[in-house]
């Protein structure tokens, strides 16, 4: 079995600008290569979980969005980090293409991607991680062994008040996705040294 980070892509990987399909409104936010590299000189596979619902809206179609996918995959690895798959979620339950509207087990929370991404890469999630910036990009962390990190400033009240309930009792919170990394690999070393950190 392998270990992999779960990455959500708007708001974790690049600026979050809404429905975005642009490669020239792409940006990556501060640090990010150097955090997935770090996380992935450690064997971890890297993989994107992203609900998509801008293709169900009619904002922009499959093609678009396979073609910004391309084009980031691409940047990372001139920078050298190799991007294993992206899993992505087109569907809404009330969409403007009534193709995309169906009440489907892949958009986050639902842990259909999850369990699509950990039965292909033979994924052991007691040594994995989400990192994202909405509370459902950690839906896993709620029915396994795996951890997580919040990124961002979008939902920390809220996640302070899920903790407080115990129900994300694994996540913490982190600024950006670089320090993720290093807290991720603080983690490892102390376990291997025989503490435990989280």
């Amino acid at each position: 079995m392998t270990k992999a980070i779960f990455l959500d892509r708007d708001g974790t990987i690049n600026v979050d600008r809404h429905y975005l399909y642009r490669i020239e409104e792409f940006e990556f936010l501060p640090h990010v290569a150097e955090g997935l590299k770090l996380l992935q000189e450690d064997g971890f596979l890297l993989i994107i979980l992203t609900n998509q619902s801008g293709i169900a809206r009619g904002y922009y179609t499959v093609k678009e969005l396979e073609i910004l996918n391309e084009w980031m995959i691409r940047q990372l690895e001139c920078k050298g980090v190799v991007i294993s798959k992206i899993f992505y979620c087109p569907h809404l339950p009330k969409p403007h293409l009534k193709k995309y509207g169906l009440e489907c087990n892949c958009r986050k929370p639902a842990l259909g991607m999850f369990e699509r991404a950990v039965l292909e890469f033979d994924i052991d999630l007691s040594q994995s991680y989400t990192i994202g910036d909405r509370l459902r990009d950690h839906s896993i962390c709620k029915e396994s062994s795996c951890r997580g990190y919040l990124v961002g400033n979008s939902e920390r009240k809220e996640i302070i008040e899920e903790i407080k309930k115990g129900y994300y009792d694994r996540i913490k919170y982190m600024d950006n996705l670089y320090l993720c990394a290093l807290d991720i690999l603080n983690i490892a070393e102390d376990a291997e040294s025989g503490g435990n950190k989280l």
